[in-house]
């Protein structure tokens, strides 16, 4: 059992513009992906990776995320099966507000009090890391940060070139084996570079490991783009001040669903039907039929 790292935050305070309408009256975390709202997958993994306080950064219109993990009496006995509150899931979830769209680094700087001097896990409320093994990625991030000593580590996942402009991008150094698998120590990091500039293909996959000195770089952090403060500009001050940086690739059979926009929306909805134990089978025949259809 992880003893080392308990606490996770989950910033899920933006504003879901690319998902209009479907975001107007609802968060995007609360967009449902198969039978459940994105971000209970996200506090699930952190369940199942021993994460037991998790601080949801929320924001104006998310009110329904804290609502979602009440206890409600209501449901009757159908709350043990179908409506994992919270404490049925294991952990404590704690709110704090962003009250205004400053960028992910800002939001991540509101969880310092709750933090305190440990490390913690960032997990994005919009991003689902799918994997036969839930829990897993998280896990072996941890290991690999308390083996190599890190400051912070990252998950990445390989994207085609002409997409580089949409992620953080990783330059790797050299590559270092730990009992977690081999990860990357890292010369730089860059928020949404060109095709020409970007260091790699390795883009970050929305969950880190970071120690408490994050919040000092956040505090020289400079506003970018929309005034807004990033977690990855920070991250690039810690590597270049010489702190160890680490990144850890998704394994083969890991994917991450961004659900940030209607086309990485649209196809994870689709994979989870098409995996769902009673209706999958149904899902996937109907598929076939429906493209053999247009196929004529």
């Amino acid at each position: 059992m992880n003893k080392v790292v308990q606490k996770a935050v989950v910033p899920a305070a933006g504003k879901g513009s690319r998902l209009l309408p479907a975001t107007k009256s609802q968060p995007k975390e609360m967009l449902p992906v198969g039978r459940k709202p994105v971000i209970q997958y996200v506090v699930e993994e952190l369940a199942h990776a021993d994460i037991r306080n998790v601080l949801i950064i929320t924001g104006r219109k998310k009110r329904s995320i804290e609502d979602h993990f009440d206890e409600d009496a209501d449901w009757g006995d159908l709350e043990d099966e179908l409506l994992p509150s919270a404490a049925r899931l294991g952990v404590q979830v704690f709110y704090v507000r962003q009250s205004q769209p400053l960028g992910l680094g800002h939001a991540v700087s509101l969880a310092q009090e709750f933090t305190g001097g440990e490390p913690f896990v960032v997990s994005l409320g919009d991003t689902i890391i799918w994997t036969p093994r839930p829990g897993s990625l998280i896990q072996r991030m941890i290991q690999a940060h308390l083996e190599l000593k890190a400051t912070a580590t990252i998950a990445v996942e390989t994207v085609r070139r002409e997409h580089v402009s949409r992620y953080g991008i990783v330059a790797p150094a050299h590559w270092e084996k730990t009992s977690a698998g081999e990860v990357m120590r890292l010369t730089d990091i860059v928020e949404k570079p060109s095709v020409e500039e970007a260091p790699s293909c390795f883009a970050v996959a929305a969950r880190y490991i970071l120690e408490p000195v994050i919040y000092d770089a956040l505090k020289e952090t400079t506003p970018s783009i929309g005034n807004e403060i990033q977690l990855t500009d920070a991250i690039r001050l810690l590597v270049r001040e010489g702190y160890p940086v680490y990144a850890l690739p998704l394994e083969p059979d890991e994917q991450r669903w961004d659900i940030g926009n209607f086309e990485s929306y649209f196809k994870a909805f689709v994979q989870v039907a098409m995996m769902d134990e009673e209706h999958g089978g149904e899902i996937r025949e109907f598929v076939k039929e429906l493209l053999g259809s247009q196929a004529q």
